[in-house]
């Protein structure tokens, strides 16, 4: 029988699946998105090298779609994926007041990658998902993984709170709202569907609010630097995280992955025959594996208190 590690990248057993399959992981995606525009030149780079504006759920979903793969995928998928993704940042290049950088400049990818998984951390954490400090800088330290598919050195990713504490600490200095960030963050706030979904324009203003929560998840600092909505009391926003994270959790499983493109969905599904033919009760489906109890008895090992 094949080893867990032949099976998943990141197993049942890791915290990474307690923050990945928690539904806050929508917030904290675009929330990622809006921390990640306050670098000038990672901005100019997705401003320049994407059709985020024709299309920001595709970008939102592409993100889901590596974020599901090195989590829940074989390792020949995670693999297959991370070659994909540093093959076209590779080719792609930013232009910057005449000068060019790389799109895989190592600073960069580590911008992307710090603001993404903090916002994971960070929303699910404060929506309500019981993690000790111990867990969460575990979470921060089996990251350093992911950020290796990308083109990293996992020796350079922070892999603890107190090391991405001090990484945003050294990063404020060079973060600026430039045209493009406040674009972004408007955009983001208020999207143009895509055409296949413009059937659902009678309902946009109903995704303000979320669009709203996101932006006021972010950090004090980040905010600051953005301006682009009235302050609210801290307490508010944290109830309205708990809201939206117990209400997505509801959803069924089969429901929630709707949202996900169908490579997606079908990578999940295979994920799921792989668990299911090693020995893992799926009957409450990959959510239902954060419970040790339906891991085979073969698995070694406890999650960390």
């Amino acid at each position: 029988m094949a080893s867990i590690e032949e099976i998943v990248v990141q197993p049942p057993q890791t915290v990474t699946w307690l923050v990945h399959l928690d539904r806050a992981m929508w917030v904290g995606g675009v929330r990622g998105l809006m921390l990640q525009a306050l670098h000038p030149l990672a901005m100019l780079g997705v401003w320049q090298n994407s059709t985020f504006q024709d299309d920001p759920f595709g970008r939102l979903r592409r993100t889901a779609d590596f974020v599901g793969r090195v989590t829940f995928g074989s390792p020949q998928e995670a693999d297959e994926i991370g070659r994909r993704v540093r093959g076209i940042h590779r080719s792609l290049r930013i232009t910057d007041g005449g000068r060019t950088h790389r799109v895989d400049d190592p600073e960069l990818l580590l911008w992307v990658h710090c603001a993404e998984v903090s916002s994971y951390l960070e929303v699910a954490r404060r929506g309500g998902l019981g993690l000790s400090d111990r867990q969460a800088d575990r979470y921060l330290r089996e990251q350093r993984r992911s950020a290796t598919y990308v083109g990293l050195h996992l020796e350079d990713v922070p892999g603890s709170r107190a090391e991405m504490d001090a990484y945003f600490e050294h990063m404020r200095p060079r973060l600026r709202v430039i045209d493009e960030s406040a674009a972004t963050v408007r955009f983001l706030l208020w999207p143009r569907l895509p055409p296949e979904l413009r059937r659902l324009s009678p309902g946009k203003p109903a995704y303000f609010p979320f669009g709203a929560l996101c932006y006021y998840s972010l950090p004090d600092w980040a905010r600051d630097l953005y301006g682009t909505l009235p302050e609210v009391p801290r307490s508010t926003v944290t109830a309205a995280l708990r809201a939206f994270r117990l209400g997505c959790n509801a959803l069924p499983e089969p429901v929630h992955d709707l949202a996900f493109a169908q490579p997606t969905r079908d990578m999940l599904a295979a994920s799921r025959r792989r668990l299911t033919a090693a020995g893992y009760d799926l009957s409450k489906g990959l959510k239902g594996l954060t419970d040790p109890r339906r891991w085979p008895s073969t698995v070694e090992g406890r999650r960390a208190a």
